[in-house]
């Protein structure tokens, strides 16, 4: 019984985002594509290689016209680094994605933060979430919790073996706790901004 309660939360975000969850070729088509950040590379400019597979998914989206903007949502001021700014220089640099196409929030310190602040501060109510597939289902499950129209597109995984996966999965497992303490308790994000326009006006350019 105790490992049936302690399974709770895993249960629901796993339960709550069954037909939300889509590969890259077969995700649905919506405004806006949320990536989530994560570890930058060593020296600090670079995406890491998961951070790598998120935005190369990303831009394969924004190519293929399943996504018209980039929100890049990730710890601006990171152990690893600037996550938002190595994000944002990667997916314009190397991946060729038009830079008025892309918006960062440097102050989306984890999944449920991002969540909300791009429906409160961007003004995002439909979306596409990137990240990888052990990931996915809570960050879809949170977003779709606070009222964001949300579909989740499993990123691309390079250099992901069998043990990093496991790993990733029993973390992400225990991570869905503290996602459902803070759906629970409605914790607001840990940095409040005022309301950006700046997916509204980057939606206004035209390719």
């Amino acid at each position: 019984m105790a490992l049936v309660l302690a399974s709770l939360p895993w249960l629901w975000t796993t339960i709550a985002a069954r037909g939300h969850l889509y590969g890259e070729a077969d995700a649905p088509a919506a405004d806006v594509v949320i990536v989530l950040g994560t570890a930058v590379a060593a020296d600090g400019r670079q995406p890491g290689d998961r951070l790598t597979g998120r935005l190369e998914t990303a831009a394969a989206l924004v190519k293929s016209g399943r996504a018209r903007v980039v929100l890049v949502s990730g710890d601006g001021g990171g152990t690893s680094g600037d996550e938002t700014t190595a994000m944002t220089a990667h997916l314009t640099g190397r991946l060729g994605v038009d830079a008025r196409r892309v918006v960062a929030d440097p102050f989306g310190l984890d999944t449920y933060d991002t969540c909300a602040r791009a429906r409160d501060v961007y003004g995002v109510e439909r979306a596409l979430i990137v990240t990888q597939s052990y990931h996915l289902s809570r960050a879809v499950t949170l977003c779709r919790h606070l009222g964001l129209d949300v579909d989740g597109v499993a990123a691309r995984c390079p250099g992901c073996g069998s043990a990093l996966l496991v790993g990733k999965a029993v973390r992400d497992y225990f991570a869905s706790g503290k996602a459902a303490w803070d759906a629970v308790r409605g914790r607001p994000p840990a940095v409040s901004s005022p309301a950006d326009p700046a997916v509204e006006d980057a939606l206004k350019n035209r390719p």
